[in-house]
């Protein structure tokens, strides 16, 4: 007998499956849409296709000013420039090398979601690639999703992959992040709830009791509780959910545990890269880094600005008092540099090779199978010949 999801996991599993509505074109939960769409539906999408930029552009704007009203009166870029100077090369050493560790990990990300899809024939170098490409493009402009999910379906398709499995492997990578991030905050709220407080001044009024310790805790617990659930739900083989025509399976066990796995391991490699570029005095500890990490990318993703331009930068040096500003500010310029800079300059180039590669395949496609022109008579036996 299959068991039964519990109801309240219904929600954020539609999420998950609205995100991959859309795209590529001509995907919808498995069926074709075009002129069957709804006019109401096409106008609502146009709006947001025009109303999530906007946001993004405004959460910009908005940070960027907080971030100019926080470092008012300071000469920030002598500071700044004094204070990456003051990096060791040992720690921009260890800041490069958990750079690779994030980034590995995301490119097991997309491994798990193939084995999730019982696609075991690709390489692990052009899992990688892809991979690297992906996030590195989606991490700068921003709209992860969608962007994610164009580049992955481009080179998956490449290897037999439908419009549907490129569609399932963008929502079981976006899941895996999720659960590493509820993962990891669960296990920091229970265990370090203190940590909560530095949030206290960014929330408003009515939300601030959850930076006590006691509702910390509690929060973290349902976190964890939900974590939980998920890999029972794994064990028993909940029956999958229908939601909006596309079905959502719970992943096997050895899915499941290498996405709790990899996960935190990316969480961690990218928070690394900011511990290592900070200076020992002052420095609150991984934990602290780790947390606060984690909810400034989160406002990040959830703010569309592109690249987390701003809220990002706004949200670690608020919850940050114990260390200067322009500190902080300084490990966030090399965490840009060197987890997001370096790989979108490095990722075009990826992508123009393929780009190239494909290119080639398709001229010499083309010039190894040349279209027949029209038939002739010819003016003896009464054969046919073609038109050279």
């Amino acid at each position: 007998m299959v068991a039964r999801a519990p109801g309240f996991l219904k929600f954020p599993l539609e999420i998950w499956a609205g995100m991959v509505q859309g795209w590529p074109p001509g995907y919808s939960g498995g069926s074709r849409r075009g002129a069957a769409i709804n006019p109401k539906r096409r106008a609502m999408k146009r709006l947001l296709d025009f109303f999530w930029p906007l946001l993004g552009f405004a959460a910009v704007a908005v940070s960027l000013w907080l971030l100019h009203r926080e470092f008012k009166g300071e000469a920030v870029g002598p500071e700044v420039w004094e204070h990456l100077k003051s990096i060791s090369p040992a720690h921009y050493l260890l800041a490069i090398l958990s750079t690779l560790v994030a980034y590995a990990a995301l490119a097991w990300y997309d491994r798990i979601a193939l084995l999730h899809l019982g696609v075991r024939n690709i390489s692990w170098v052009f899992i990688s690639l892809c991979s690297f490409t992906t996030y590195a493009l989606a991490h700068n402009i921003g709209a992860t999703v969608f962007s994610g999910g164009m580049v992955r379906y481009r080179a998956y398709h490449t290897k037999g992959l439908s419009v549907a499995q490129v569609a399932v492997l963008v929502a079981v990578c976006s899941l895996t992040f999720v659960l590493g991030t509820v993962l990891l905050g669960g296990l920091i709220s229970v265990l370090e709830p203190e940590q909560l407080s530095r949030f206290r001044g960014m929330l408003p009024e009515n939300f601030r009791v959850l930076t006590d310790r006691t509702i910390a805790r509690l929060v973290g617990a349902v976190f964890l509780s939900g974590i939980a659930i998920y890999v029972i739900g794994s064990i028993f083989r909940f029956r999958p959910l229908i939601i909006k025509g596309f079905r959502l399976e719970y992943p096997k066990l050895g899915i499941v545990i290498r996405q709790l796995v990899a996960a935190p391991l990316e969480l961690i490699g990218a928070a690394g890269i900011i511990y290592f570029a900070l200076p020992e005095a002052g420095n609150p500890g991984f934990f602290a880094v780790l947390g606060v990490f984690i909810a400034s990318f989160s406002a990040a993703l959830w703010s569309n600005a592109p690249g987390g331009l701003g809220v990002f930068e706004w949200f670690f040096i608020s919850a940050m008092p114990e260390m200067p500003k322009s500190q902080v500010l300084a490990a966030l310029l090399a965490f840009r540099v060197s987890y997001l800079l370096i790989p979108f300059f490095l990722s075009i180039f990826v992508v123009i090779i393929f780009e190239r590669n494909r290119l080639k395949e398709v001229l010499h496609h083309d010039d190894s199978h040349p279209t027949p022109g029209p038939a002739i008579k010819a003016t003896g036996g009464g054969k046919r010949a073609g038109v050279p």
